[in-house]
């Protein structure tokens, strides 16, 4: 339960600031918490990957509204959600470069013993397992498939 009482302190201080998007933010991430946290209750309670789920949820949903966003030309809303965007990822894990994923991806996949993009079945599922929280999916994903030779 670290994360929600973080989160709790900084609405606080963002409060206390006047910080109001910064406050919307945390709002936002704290009732998905609590959504998971009432989900997942029956079988024990929350763990910190289903936090990282949650707050991945919602870096995702940014990502999509600033695309759809900057694609008709609503630079306005589009600034306000880069900017819940990196409010949100300062309480994700320190994202890997890409440098790191290639060499992740590069020993998986000698481990592994895949050859050929035939293989991405095999050695998607155990990079994600790794790499859950610590990387963009979608640049797993196209390093492993570059990799693994479309």
């Amino acid at each position: 339960m670290a994360l929600l009482e973080k989160i709790a302190d900084d609405m606080k201080v963002a409060m206390k600031a006047g910080e109001k998007l910064r406050l919307e933010t945390l709002r936002t991430i704290r009732a998905g918490l609590l959504e998971k946290q009432v989900e997942k209750r029956p079988s024990g309670g929350m763990t910190p990957e289903d936090e990282i789920v949650v707050l991945n949820s919602a870096l995702k949903k940014r990502k999509e509204a600033i695309a759809i966003y900057r694609q008709h030309g609503r630079n306005d809303l589009a600034d306000q959600e880069e900017q819940e965007l990196s409010i949100i990822q300062e309480y994700l894990p320190k994202q890997l470069t890409l440098q790191e994923v290639e060499e992740f991806v590069r020993a998986t996949i000698r481990s592994v013993g895949a050859a050929s993009s035939k293989d991405f079945g095999k050695v998607m599922p155990v990079v994600m397992k790794e790499l859950k929280g610590k990387a963009d999916g979608k640049a797993v994903q196209e390093t492993v498939k570059k990799m693994l030779g479309d």
